[in-house]
């Protein structure tokens, strides 16, 4: 039983030689189809990766009144330390700001000048986090208001889509990504089906000529589904192949300031559920045409 399952099998992928151009065509097709889903889904991974660091996270920027002096300042920051869910607050005094700006500005950022005269006022970088808990409608507006309400403080800036980004960026996947993922499967399923069509087409008498001398419909399908096992695997490992050479030239392509992203491969068990997620619609398309 098993040596002829064995054969079965070696008759499947023999046959793959029937049609060789068509053959070549289909693994280009599935292994384009693999590549164009692994790039998205390289994509989706990186942003994901980008929005680890800021998801959940909001940051305000406030700046005190010109008029205001140290004492009250310092209350102020005491006061924005105690306030629920603060991740970091960094604070700057005028001199600092002064030096951070022209350090940020480099060989352009001479402002010694400014020295005895400093316009700046003082500020501080504030970073919340939002846990799920506290994640409620109107959350980061009360903040700000608790924030500008502050004695001292003159205007406070911050940017309200920092809150929302995790959530719209899954809701686009969910609309615009996934469907797209889908449409190529479908593609596949459509190139392996015409392929495994096309070579049942050719073989019709043999089919016949089996099934009048008492072959088993196992006996006659398996080698045709054995070539869509094979088509998947070979297609889908092609087109990872061509993903991974892809990913090697852009990987530091946005490795420079100001955004200093190196692009991270996906996963290996992104890779595997790829892989098998191709070779499984080969299958399917493959029962689907010799049945």
């Amino acid at each position: 039983m098993i040596g002829q399952f064995l054969r079965l099998t070696l008759r499947g992928v023999a046959d793959l030689r029937l049609h060789p151009f068509a053959q070549l065509l289909t693994l280009l097709a599935v292994g384009m189809v693999t590549l164009l889903t692994g790039l998205i889904l390289l994509a989706m991974h990186n942003v994901n990766l980008e929005l680890l660091k800021t998801r959940g996270q909001v940051e305000f920027q406030i700046y005190w009144k010109a008029t205001a002096d140290a004492d009250q300042v310092v209350k102020d920051w005491d006061a924005v330390r105690k306030l629920d869910h603060l991740r970091s607050f960094k604070t700057f005094t005028p001199d600092n700001a002064l030096t951070e700006l022209a350090s940020t500005l480099g060989e352009t950022g001479d402002f010694s000048w400014l020295a005895d005269n400093n316009p700046l006022p003082y500020s501080g970088l504030a970073f919340f986090a939002v846990p799920p808990e506290a994640q409620q409608e109107g959350w980061a507006t009360r903040l700000l208001t608790d924030l500008k309400s502050l004695p001292g403080v003159d205007k406070v800036n911050y940017a309200p889509f920092q809150a929302d980004l995790a959530q719209g960026w899954r809701t686009l996947a969910q609309l615009v990504v996934w469907p797209i993922i889908g449409f190529l499967g479908l593609v596949v399923a459509l190139v392996v089906h015409n392929t495994i069509k096309l070579s049942l087409l050719t073989r019709m008498d043999e089919v016949e000529i089996l099934s009048l001398v008492g072959a088993s419909p196992a006996y006659i399908r398996w080698p045709l589904l054995t070539g869509g096992l094979f088509q998947g695997l070979i297609g889908s490992g092609l087109g990872i192949g061509l993903l991974a050479i892809v990913h090697s030239f852009i990987e530091e392509a946005l490795n420079f300031p100001p955004f200093m992203i190196q692009i991270q491969f996906i996963p290996i068990e992104q890779v595997l559920i790829l892989a098998g997620a191709v070779t499984l619609v080969s299958i399917i398309s493959s029962w689907v045409a010799i049945k």
